[in-house]
């Protein structure tokens, strides 16, 4: 057991699913909503399909948690009794969170910080909180902890579809994927992050029906060869289609340690609207 006091904090377009944030006694910073008339703090006062219901009348816009409610969290784990946090964000080109913790963090006292950029987003980011808190519950020190999260961000990859770019290039986060795909050849990006962090388009392929396809040849392709991996099938409303993508993957990656399933977050759907698929892979060392 560890005897250091470490805390584990991550923001909501991690996705970490709530079981597990219990399980493992994690933080979560909620990202906001906002809508022309009120703001939301996501996944805590509105659910994704909330979201996907209302964009034909507004698109809302997300934006970071609170200074407050940072100061508010940090302050909490406290007075939980730690002494130690480690911090995980999703990918510091996709949002300002980290860069926003990381000015924080040099003005709270008696807490050693510890902040890791993922470069990646939803369960692939998630993922490295959930393995902080294994490995501070197997008993690694915080300073070990560190430097095997560093070490692992590599090892963690997404690969989504979407039904259409329109939302990420409405809303600003289409990096380097083509905003401009023929409708007439109905051409489907395979989505991922880079190793800087920025999504980019992975393949190119004709019909939503390929496109599901290629992404789930894809996750094998990143797991292939290893013994021992996380595995996540995510979606944005089409829990039918995702319920046959769950058990292919199951299927040909039974030595998965962790299974995650479920919607992603109302922010990040906010960002892809309704109809995403994607998976999430993170390689275990062997």
């Amino acid at each position: 057991m560890n005897k250091e006091k470490i805390a584990i904090m991550t923001d909501s377009c991690c996705d970490v699913p709530k079981d597990l944030a219990r399980q493992y006694h994690i933080y979560v910073l909620p990202m906001k909503i906002v809508y022309r008339d009120r703001e939301y703090l996501d996944g805590v006062e509105i659910s994704p399909q909330e979201v996907y219901d209302n964009l034909n009348n507004e698109i809302p816009t997300t934006s970071l948690p609170s200074g407050a409610m940072i100061h508010e969290t940090f302050d909490q784990i406290k007075r939980d009794g730690y002494e130690k946090v480690i911090v995980v964000t999703l990918s510091s080109q996709l949002s300002g969170t980290n860069n926003m913790l990381h000015l924080m963090a040099q003005d709270i006292d008696d807490l050693e910080i510890f902040i890791l950029d993922t470069k990646n987003i939803a369960i692939a980011s998630g993922f490295h909180a959930i393995q902080a808190a294994r490995y501070r519950d197997a008993g690694d020190d915080f300073n070990t902890i560190c430097k095997k999260l560093e070490s692992d961000v590599a090892r963690s990859k997404v690969f989504f579809v979407v039904e259409t770019l329109e939302y990420l290039q409405k809303g600003g986060r289409i990096g380097l994927v083509a905003s401009l795909f023929g409708n007439a050849l109905n051409l489907k990006p395979v989505i991922s992050c880079n190793e800087k962090g920025v999504y980019y388009t992975i393949a190119k392929v004709r019909g939503r029906k390929q496109s599901i396809s290629r992404t789930m040849d894809l996750a094998l392709k990143f797991a292939e060869g290893h013994k021992h991996i996380n595995l996540a099938v995510c979606h944005g409303g089409c829990e039918e289609t995702v319920k046959e993508v769950e058990a292919y993957m199951k299927e040909k990656l039974p030595n998965h340690e962790l299974f995650v399933s479920g919607q992603i977050s109302p922010s990040l759907g906010v960002h892809t609207g309704p109809g995403l698929i994607g998976i999430g892979v993170e390689i275990l060392e062997d």
